[in-house]
């Protein structure tokens, strides 16, 4: 199997961790565990890093792809696949942004910020499993 084959499910498991991660952090901070939120969103900033790296070696390494949907299927698949690219783009500078400031101590700012960064972030790494579900179970390439 090459890393084009083998990418795309690491990923998808790498993005689903993230989002256990993020609902785990969510409802620590919800309930007053600073310390366990801490822990946690560090390990999901960890594992978004390595999704990214492999999704960028996924997409150096992998032709470009086609989408094979009809009618309907087509402008939904395109639409959330925009909305999260775009949002993966502008949600990873928030995340480091978000982290600085608690790392730093400024807990009024960080919350400040990550009452938007956690909403996007979730969307994205939900939204990164469902085009990945859509391109490999609901659509899946022809085997050859």
């Amino acid at each position: 199997m090459t890393t084009a084959e083998v990418l795309p499910h690491i990923n998808a498991v790498l993005n689903s961790i993230s989002t256990v991660l993020l609902l785990i952090g969510f409802v620590l901070i919800k309930t007053g565990r600073k310390e366990a939120h801490r822990k946690v969103m560090i390990s999901a900033i960890m594992v978004s890093a390595v999704f990214l790296v492999s999704y960028l070696a996924y997409h150096f390494t992998a032709p470009i792809f086609v989408f094979p949907g009809t009618g309907w299927a087509i402008p939904a698949y395109y639409t959330l696949l925009i909305s999260h690219v775009v949002l993966a783009t502008v949600v990873s500078p928030m995340v480091v942004v978000t982290a600085w400031r608690a790392f730093h101590g400024q807990f009024d700012r960080h919350k400040a910020i990550a009452r938007w960064t956690w909403p996007v972030w979730m969307f994205v790494s939900v939204s990164g499993v469902a085009v990945y579900a859509i391109l490999y179970h609901v659509y899946p390439a022809p085997v050859a």
